[in-house]
């Protein structure tokens, strides 16, 4: 199958009106097949395409008219409408190949009638919802300035997408179309990530172990393999309606000593890898204009007064410095650890002149950097280079500013103590994704202001640099995403602005997993009740279609039980999208709670960068900015390149195909995440090595003759 965007829409247009025309000529004219009612459904599905299709190719021809009126440059083409016209021709091509076959061999003894109309079913709820996100799209396009990607002085524009997200039917696309616009070798992660959340949320708010309840969930989660309808409304309920800590737990497991150990396993094998607690003491630093002053740098103290800063030390080999009694004075392990210094074949290299300071994602309420390993190894070994990781406080008990306080407090001290980390530091790198991208920026902003040395370059992968509900193109996408869905992204951004603050003082040494380490009875004991429970959801058909519901359910305020049921081609009363006539999307049968970000503090510019004046980013050392198309934040990352790019400030955008959000810890499934990969070590090697780092870096970087397969296409 040809890839989407390489294709003409109206070559794609064309063939889908051919294999609707075949599938109901075949299914309407011949009376003596078996199939009866199934013929049916397919007649009535075939039709409701090629309406949609009909409907859709105008609008999606003015579309590719415009489109690149809001890419970066002329050789970086991306934007959200570009990635809603490509995400709809994924769809399309999925039902021309699908129609294809029926045609092809309804006739055969093997053919499965029941099995393919209900594909062909689920593909055209798709395509309803997705002709739904470009009529959004037209209110954007006509009501947003020219090249602007973001509606920010539309508050009635943005709450209409909330509004809109909320009611809309979504379950279509985590059941049969799961992953359908990615990569087709991330599809199996993707359903294993739906299904383990949706088994996991049975669980959840059990008292049980993490470990418990990921083997209890592991054994029940056989009826959401065989049952994709079912997988798909269950994920929609998980993702409308539960809590905040749900993710956070469910996240976390990532931390997991199970799942580190096996990353550590596949990864590539370091020297020196240990965690360091640095104390609260005020720090000074020369000034960036007159080396022989200095700044005062406060420890951070938001919230909760004057607190240690966490961090995790990378290094493939080991270096000077790495094994002084000096630094393992901050190691957090008691006793500290062995260093690779006291075996005979290791030989100790000289300080590294690059040092790499990284601020981990997790959407700045979850993860650590041992999550996060299993690239930073790679990092270190590719680049020979340390690499600092720091663990800032999580929302929603740190709220901002206390995250970026930690991470630049750990930036500074590792300026002063780069002869601990094995770096000279004569150039440092920040890097980081998601969360962590937006800090690299936010950092360098700090540093800035305070005067003293910044960064000599910034890798940012799909950064959030705008942290608001305001409607964009690409983030229409949170309604069809499994990884980064509204509901969530909204509740990750309420929680980093204070809004769910629930304010607490970690305690030092803390794991919300640190039940793992109960014995091995009481696993088998989670084991053999999970194993019951899977065995008992298939013989009772009702526990087998309703047990998941009840746990939403039961997670559901009072607020949403009193919206009731909203079913199907019915919008809600006060809905203020107007359709074509004739035209609906599917609702769902219970809203999701989504609460825009109304806090003040998502608009200041050390949360939001996109809203930053320019007297605040002028002076940014280099921003390499590495994005997917098909990530809901991808118009954050263009119209910060375009910023910062109109501002004569030196950026490079990448804009890399068929990936979802955080592929770069996706980066050994498959071999586009690999290259992705690849990518942001080549992007952090140009920091390392640019001459002259305060050159213009507006043209896209060639990195074609090594990447091709990256290349975007329109």
């Amino acid at each position: 199958m040809r890839v989407a965007s390489d294709m003409d829409h109206r070559v794609v247009f064309a063939a889908l009106e051919t294999v609707c025309k075949d599938n109901i000529s075949i299914w309407c004219g011949d009376s003596d097949m078996p199939y009866g009612a199934v013929a049916k459904r397919l007649v009535t599905c075939m039709r409701q395409i090629q309406e949609h299709g009909r409907e859709l190719e105008p609008v999606v021809a003015s579309f590719t008219t415009v489109y690149h009126h809001y890419d970066f440059d002329a050789q970086t083409p991306g934007n959200g409408y570009r990635t809603l016209v490509k995400v709809l021709q994924s769809c399309l091509l999925h039902i021309i190949h699908k129609g294809r076959y029926i045609v092809s061999n309804y006739n055969s003894a093997f053919f499965r009638a029941d099995h393919n109309a209900s594909e062909m079913e689920a593909y055209c709820r798709a395509l309803c919802q997705l002709r739904a996100l470009f009529y959004l799209a037209q209110r954007l396009i006509n009501n947003n300035d020219y090249g602007q990607l973001y509606s920010q002085q539309d508050g009635d524009l943005s709450h209409m997408f909330v509004q809109e997200y909320s009611s809309m039917h979504k379950a279509c696309f985590y059941g049969r179309c799961l992953g359908f616009q990615f990569s087709p070798t991330l599809r199996p992660f993707l359903q294993t990530v739906v299904i383990s959340m949706i088994s996991y949320g049975e669980t959840y708010g059990k008292h049980q172990s993490g470990l418990g309840m990921a083997a209890l969930s592991l054994l029940t989660s056989g009826k959401y393999v065989i049952d994709p309808e079912l997988r798909g409304a269950e994920f929609e309920r998980i993702t409308q309606n539960l809590d905040l800590q749900f993710w956070k737990t469910f996240w976390n497991l990532t931390e997991s000593g199970l799942i580190t150990g096996f990353n550590r396993i596949v990864s590539n094998p370091v020297q020196v890898n240990f965690t360091l607690t640095v104390p609260p003491v005020t720090l000074r630093l020369p000034l960036a204009s007159d080396p022989s002053l200095s700044a005062t740098v406060s420890p951070p103290v938001a919230h909760w007064g004057p607190g240690p800063v966490h961090m995790r030390l990378i290094s493939y080999e080991l270096r000077e410095g790495q094994d002084s009694e000096e630094l393992l004075a901050f190691s957090r392990t008691d006793p500290p650890p062995i260093t690779a210094s006291h075996l005979p074949w290791v030989q100790k290299q000289p300080r590294s002149p690059w040092l790499i300071i990284h601020f981990h994602g997790g959407g700045f309420v979850s993860q650590t950097s041992r999550s996060h390993e299993n690239y930073l190894r790679n990092w270190s070994k590719e680049l020979s280079v340390p690499v600092l990781s720091v663990d800032y406080s999580l929302s929603p008990e740190a709220p901002f500013p206390r995250a970026l306080e930690e991470c630049f407090y750990a930036y500074c001290w590792a300026l002063n103590n780069s002869h601990l980390l094995g770096s000279t530091a004569e150039r440092v790198c920040l890097a980081g994704d998601s969360a962590g991208g937006n800090l690299c920026i936010t950092v360098s902003m700090k540093a800035i202001s305070s005067g003293i040395r910044v960064p000599d370059g910034i890798m940012a992968a799909y950064p959030a640099t705008l942290l608001t509900t305001d409607a964009s193109p690409s983030r229409l996408l949170t309604l069809i995403d499994p990884l980064l869905p509204l509901g969530v992204l909204t509740k990750c951004l309420n929680a980093y602005a204070g809004a769910e603050s629930q304010t607490v003082q970690p305690t030092l040494g803390s794991n919300s997993l640190s039940a793992l380490s109960r014995d091995t009875a009481m696993l088998l004991s989670d084991l053999t009740q999970g194993a019951s429970n899977w065995i008992q959801s298939f013989l009772d058909p009702m526990r087998s279609s309703g047990g998941a519901q009840s746990l939403a359910s039961s997670q559901m305020t009072s607020q949403s039980s009193e919206h009731g049921r909203i079913s199907p081609h019915t919008s809600t009363a006060n809905c203020a999208v107007t359709y074509p006539q004739g035209f609906e999307p599917l609702r769902s049968e219970c809203l999701a709670l989504v609460r825009p970000t109304s806090s003040p503090i998502v608009r200041n510019p050390f949360v939001s960068p996109l809203l930053a004046p320019n007297n605040l980013l002028r002076g940014l050392p280099p921003v390499h900015v590495v994005a997917s198309a098909l990530d809901a934040l991808l118009d954050d990352s263009v119209m910060f390149a375009k910023k910062l790019r109109d501002m004569g400030q030196p950026v490079s955008l990448t804009v890399v195909e068929d990936l979802p959000h955080g592929f770069l810890s996706l980066s050994q499934l498959a071999k586009e995440t690999e290259v992705a990969a690849k990518i942001c070590v080549a992007r952090m090697k140009q920091v390392f090595e640019e001459e002259h780092p305060t050159s213009s870096l507006h043209k896209r970087p060639k990195l074609e003759e090594t990447y091709p397969s990256t290349n975007p296409s329109g």
